[in-house]
């Protein structure tokens, strides 16, 4: 299995473990990180601990279990909850119903590992800033672990603020407990300290990395991050700038077949621009020490060989009837399968392996998602749950997309239209019969199409719920959709009622909860 010294870099002797609790709770941790053999020449002094934050990223309340697709993608209209009514029926309420509780144990847990990703940065950043003012310079391998916590507390700061909205602006070490419990910042003070940490992760990640480094965070990563959150804003030059200035770098393209990005066979693809790594061995078959949850998380609820996972965070009729006619991004984005007993011939095998699921009798949904759907000899080789299944957070296809948003939006149809044409005409893979050139001068039907080939392009991935927040669109399309129990105050969650009642009137809930 992929087993090198990328993968090397990122085990460690303990991970963190995510509870709902608060910060004092992490201030008793052990230490997390542990030193390779054979890193050495690799970066900085700070290694170690970076290392650490590449794993928290990957934990399963920020990036690869129910928590995460919970708050990022079951709000929206194209994906659900899935698995059997009951199971998670509390999960299903708060998130694809929006019967919102303070109490809610995924909001607790997401608000932790975000803070336990930031604390550890802070610790980094200050470790480093001791290490400067004392010896009076660093060296490059301290600037890249220095960029590198940067861009970590940013990826954390933002899921917050996009989350909550005010949240503690906890940008400074913490020696005890007391000193975390500060009243919630101005979400523009917080969206300050993340454009202030994405420019200095800009100015020294490098460019690539070498080959044993694959999925180290670069220049790109960060610079795509930070038109990600300008787009969440709504700003358009700025999103524009930092788009166009990763297109206009020429490291990414898209020249991997759509029907390969999803693929074991895809990763780290040439439009990979922030991709987790994992993995899995011959000795720890079913370890997410090393790899994560996210296949298991989404996989078949079946039995046997069917047994593929939990069966979460599955896409719905309204997702399927999204895509254009022959819009062969629909078969990559959407697992058929039937229940026990069905006709195998009511659906069509799932290309590339030819396979036809079979799900337990009692699921709700009708689809699985596909981009998280595992190579069925590693299932065999390795385990069912399929551990080692990378995670695409930024494609750049999106950088794309967002580029053609931007322009739009500033009035510069005619180059939206070409960027929005490269992404078609990567799906469309020389079939001139199918999605056809958006042409047209209008902004306002412009607009309409970026909006649709985000939905399509990047179905099933993590964002579309804030795309409609942003669009100030929420309440309309998801009352279409038939989730009107949505309200505009649904765009911010609750704050955890745990966190609050622990602040002693320092944290204070967000309005209407």
């Amino acid at each position: 299995m992929k087993l090198n010294s990328i993968y090397i870099w990122i085990i460690f002797a303990a991970l963190i473990s995510v509870t709902m609790t608060g910060c004092s709770d992490l201030l008793d941790q052990k230490p997390q990180g542990e030193w390779v053999e054979g890193d050495e020449g690799s970066g900085g002094s700070f290694q170690s601990d970076v290392f650490t934050l590449y794993a928290q990223i990957r934990g399963f309340h920020v990036t690869s279990g129910t928590t995460a697709l919970a708050i990022h993608s079951f709000r929206s209209e194209d994906a659900e909850k899935g698995s059997t009514a009951s199971d998670g029926a509390a999960h299903g309420r708060m998130f694809d119903d929006f019967e919102y509780i303070a109490t809610n144990g995924l909001i607790g847990s997401y608000w932790t590992a975000n803070y336990e990703i930031i604390i550890l940065a802070n610790k980094i950043l200050d470790d480093i800033a001791q290490s400067e003012a004392d010896k009076g310079t660093l060296s490059e391998g301290d600037l890249t672990n220095r960029s590198e916590a940067h861009f970590f507390r940013a990826y954390a700061f933002f899921n917050l603020v996009r989350a909550f909205g005010e949240v503690p602006k906890i940008d400074f070490r913490i020696h005890n407990a007391q000193e975390a419990n500060i009243p919630k910042s101005p979400a523009t003070e917080i969206y300050a300290l993340i454009d202030a940490d994405l420019e200095a992760a800009e100015a020294h990640l490098p460019r690539t990395w070498p080959p044993v480094y694959t999925g180290r965070l670069t220049w790109g990563a960060a610079r795509a991050l930070h038109a990600r959150t300008y787009m969440m804003r709504n700003d358009w030059s700025k999103m524009h700038a930092a788009a166009v200035e990763v297109i206009q770098s020429g490291i990414y393209n898209l020249n991997t077949p759509y029907s390969q990005i999803f693929r074991e066979t895809g990763e780290n693809s040439s439009e990979s621009v922030f991709e987790l790594q994992c993995t899995a061995t011959a000795s720890q078959p079913g370890s997410n020490d090393i790899g994560s949850q996210f296949a298991q998380v989404q996989g078949v609820r079946g039995a046997g060989e069917w047994d593929l996972g939990w069966g979460w965070h599955t896409p719905t009729e309204l997702m399927a009837d999204a895509f254009e006619p022959g819009d062969p991004r629909k078969d990559e984005t959407l697992l058929y399968f039937i229940k026990t007993g069905g006709d195998p011939s009511s659906i069509p095998a799932n290309q590339p392996y030819g396979e036809k699921p079979i799900a337990n009798a009692d699921v709700i949904n009708k689809y699985y998602n596909k981009k998280a759907y595992t190579n069925p000899s590693l299932r065999a080789t390795y385990t069912k749950g399929g551990f080692w299944y990378n995670i695409r957070i930024i494609r750049y296809a999106d950088v794309v997309l967002m580029a053609a948003e931007a322009a739009n939006e500033l009035g510069h149809t005619g180059e939206a239209m070409e960027y929005l044409e490269q992404v078609r005409a990567r799906a469309r893979a020389g079939n001139t019969s199918i999605l056809p050139k958006v042409t047209t001068a209008d902004q306002a039907a412009m607009r309409n199409a970026i909006r649709h080939e985000r939905r399509v392009e990047l179905g099933m991935e993590f964002d579309r719920f804030y795309d409609l927040v942003r669009w100030g669109i929420a309440r309309e399309v998801l009352h279409a959709a038939g989730k009107t129990g949505y309200q505009d105050k649904h765009a911010l969650l609750p704050l955890p009622q745990n966190e609050v009642d622990k602040s002693n009137g320092v944290l204070v809930q967000n309005p209407n909860y």
